[in-house]
């Protein structure tokens, strides 16, 4: 069934209405009457509706079951990456959102050569979580990822340290492998960073290692800095039995 996101809201409603562009999607696949689809809060609650009118602009529905989704992962995943060049974030948060992450979040690092200025950033911002919305209706997930941009490493290393499991990716590391990570307690949530095309310096593993964050390798090779967020996530799902 075809899958649309609503505001919680419209989904409360025992007739919920797609509208814009919601609508404009309904016309190109060419719904019709009695048809069903479903339709999302963004938060993990889905109803499975029945289309009762498709012959206006907007399409009509009418609920028949609401239930939790059975698509989102068990394990809290939240990707930190800092800001990459041109539009490898783009590609990063599709996959990551594809792959079940909970939450990506941007930030800043020393070797960071992208710094988006405020401005700039509101728009960008805009069409990330546009790009993670539309990842999350094309998967089947029933909630959209947040696209969190902050300041300064220091406040993403305080952030990410909350979780329950809390890894930094670093080229240099040669002893601590994430599987190593893993299996070194339980944990329900699970904060993922990696840096930017040139990496992390040395004085900011230093900070990683006070804030309490764990010191990975991801293998003998160096991986890009859109793969090595996207690899990392995969093999945490495959951890949490997601695959």
């Amino acid at each position: 069934m075809f899958r649309f996101f609503v505001s919680a809201d419209e989904y409360e409603k025992e007739s919920p209405v797609l509208a814009d562009e919601n609508a404009a999607h309904a016309r190109v696949l060419r719904l019709k009457a009695g048809e069903s689809v479903v339709i999302c809060d963004g938060q993990g609650r889905e109803s499975v509706c029945r289309v009762e009118d498709a012959s206006a602009s907007t399409v009509q529905l009418s609920v028949v079951t609401r239930q939790a989704s059975e698509t989102e992962a068990r394990i809290l995943a939240s990707v930190y990456i800092a800001f990459p060049k041109a539009d490898k974030l783009e590609h990063v948060i599709q996959k990551a959102t594809e792959l079940g992450a909970y939450e990506i979040v941007v930030f800043p690092s020393a070797r960071c050569v992208s710094k988006p200025d405020e401005k700039s950033l509101k728009k960008k911002l805009e069409r990330w979580q546009k790009i993670a919305a539309s990842a999350a209706e094309q998967s089947g997930r029933g909630q959209i990822p947040a696209v969190i941009v902050l300041d300064s490493y220091t406040a993403a290393l305080q952030r990410a340290a909350q979780a329950d499991r809390a890894i930094l990716f670093y080229e240099n590391e040669r002893a601590t492998t994430l599987r190593q990570a893993l299996d070194a307690r339980p944990y329900e949530t699970i904060s993922l960073l990696s840096g930017p095309e040139g990496g992390f310096e040395s004085v900011e593993i230093d900070q990683a290692k006070e804030a309490g964050l764990m010191i990975c390798t991801l293998g003998k090779r160096i991986l890009r800095c859109e793969t090595a967020p996207l690899c990392a996530l995969s093999a945490v799902m495959y951890d949490a039995g997601e695959f």
